[in-house]
């Protein structure tokens, strides 16, 4: 049995372009060509394709992805490798939660005291992060997602570490903002926004209503809003609510 390039990517959640982009870089050849020209893959194919996304859920690049996959012989050992390596990345994630919430204890006492926020940002803030899968969290714009997954597949190790790093930053100045009681239009917020609008825009135009409903997103998506409140409760719909000032005053 075999299944489409179209099947694969909706069961997997991978795009057809990141599939068409590992065939051609041989990480992920089909099992055979159609007719068409339509890509077909088959069981073996598909296990092989776990073992990429659990290795770039890892934060392995693709370039390592496919050195590992070249030179591994035994599909079972192999496996009890990526095994040990989410054991590894289930203690990562509970440094991680061991940091979102001192930083949840440090907005809360800064609330509580009424003192302006003010966090510092040493290595141990992004204790226990490494890059998510961003684009998945744009699946409900598609062509933004395409561009994003395209980048991300070429994309080395440092620049998406970084990449990661300045958003976890983008959220806790706005988490800061929003502490000190600024409100969502304010010019401090809207500075941030615009900041991000224009990161956005180097990837693809974004219209007015695709970039509202980026904004709403930020609150509707689980995973998404599960990000910004881990920051600090209130700070997805704060999110929101600066987008719309700001496509309200800087798009329209």
């Amino acid at each position: 049995m075999d299944w489409s390039i179209a099947e694969v990517a909706r069961m997997s959640g991978v795009t057809a372009r990141t599939l068409r982009h590992y065939d051609e870089t041989g990480l992920l050849p089909p099992a055979r060509i159609g007719a068409s020209g339509r890509r077909y893959y088959a069981e073996r194919q598909l296990l092989r394709l776990q073992q990429i996304l659990v290795l770039r859920a890892l934060g392995v690049g693709v370039p390592e992805i496919g050195r590992i996959l070249s030179e591994q012989i035994d599909e079972v050992d192999a496996l009890r490798g990526h095994h040990q390596r989410l054991l590894a990345e289930r203690d990562r994630l509970d440094a991680l939660a061991g940091t979102v919430s001192r930083t949840i204890a440090e907005l809360e006492q800064s609330r509580k005291d009424g003192n302006p926020m003010t966090i510092n940002r040493p290595e141990n803030l992004f204790e226990g992060v490494t890059p998510s899968q961003y684009e998945e969290n744009m699946r409900d714009f598609p062509e933004l997602a395409e561009e994003i997954g395209r980048r991300a597949v070429t994309m080395t190790q440092a620049d998406a570490d970084a990449g990661h790093r300045e958003r976890t930053a983008q959220m806790i100045r706005l988490a800061e903002l929003m502490a000190a009681g600024l409100p969502a239009d304010a010019e401090p917020v809207q500075a941030e926004i615009d900041a991000q609008y224009r990161a956005l825009a180097e990837l693809r135009a974004v219209s007015v209503e695709e970039y509202r409903a980026i904004g709403r997103s930020i609150v509707v998506n689980e995973t998404w809003r599960a990000a910004y409140e881990s920051i600090v409760p209130g700070l997805a719909a704060y999110q929101r609510d600066a987008i719309e000032a700001y496509v309200a005053t800087r798009l329209n």
